[in-house]
């Protein structure tokens, strides 16, 4: 594996506990280092740190602080 994926891999540590319960990858990244960007995606969507599921987060949040308003009225 390529010492630059190596340091990107260990930088990151939520990246790098992916990457130890999915270690298919590791096969994968030697044959093709370029792959990176696509392990940081799924990734991502695995542990919900999308785009989409930070807006899904935020709007719960907005909707129980709102129902928690309305319980006090």
């Amino acid at each position: 594996m390529e010492l630059n994926i190596i340091r990107l891999l260990r930088s990151n540590p939520i990246l790098y506990q992916y990457l130890k319960y999915h270690s298919y990858w590791y096969k994968e990244l030697v044959r093709n280092p370029e792959i990176i960007s696509e392990l940081e995606k799924e990734m991502k969507k695995e542990y919900k740190m999308t785009i989409e599921d930070r807006i899904k987060k935020m709007n719960d949040r907005m909707d129980f602080i709102v129902s928690f308003l309305e319980v006090l009225k």
